[in-house]
């Protein structure tokens, strides 16, 4: 049985919402060195101007890989965008990002994610809530990583 897994927090910017966003949404192959250097790749196919396919590859040992490929489709005018992964061991996961302006020199981003767990059959609601908190903790770290290197690169 799967599990949903839903989660939410809030991230901090020093800088514009438009330029938050488009950093944000600005995808290179080196972005997993943005937040730790984790041993990955990424490959970037614009199917549109606002329809992405990315496609990780993370190095989890000797000759293992795992392979995600996430749909990002971008909503420029609203400062939105969304991330569903199409394969890998979260298949039909989906993250939602909206950035909101504070002042004009700084945003915050909204985070909203929806984590399918494939890998337990059944599961307790409080060990649910402690999965979602692990997830959340690490997905909100990574942000704040991203977050540092945004301003870095902006100012």
């Amino acid at each position: 049985m799967t599990t949903p897994i839903y989660y939410h927090f809030q991230k901090h910017f020093n800088v514009s919402a438009r330029k938050a966003f488009e950093w944000c949404t600005t995808y290179t192959p080196g972005d997993y060195a943005l937040m730790g250097g984790q041993d990955a790749s990424r490959k970037i196919e614009h199917i549109t101007d606002r329809t992405i396919i990315l496609t990780d590859t993370f190095n989890i040992g000797a000759d293992n890989q795992i392979e995600k490929q996430k749909l990002v489709q971008l909503y420029p005018e609203t400062l939105f965008w969304t991330s569903t992964h199409i394969s890998g061991p979260a298949k039909h996961s989906q993250f939602i990002y909206q950035i909101t302006a504070d002042t004009v020199d700084h945003s915050h981003l909204d985070f909203t994610g929806l984590f399918l767990d494939y890998g337990n059959e059944k599961i307790r609601e409080a060990d649910c809530l402690k999965l979602a908190e692990k997830i959340c903790k690490e997905d909100a770290e990574s942000w704040t990583l991203l977050a540092k290197a945004m301003e870095q690169d902006l100012r």
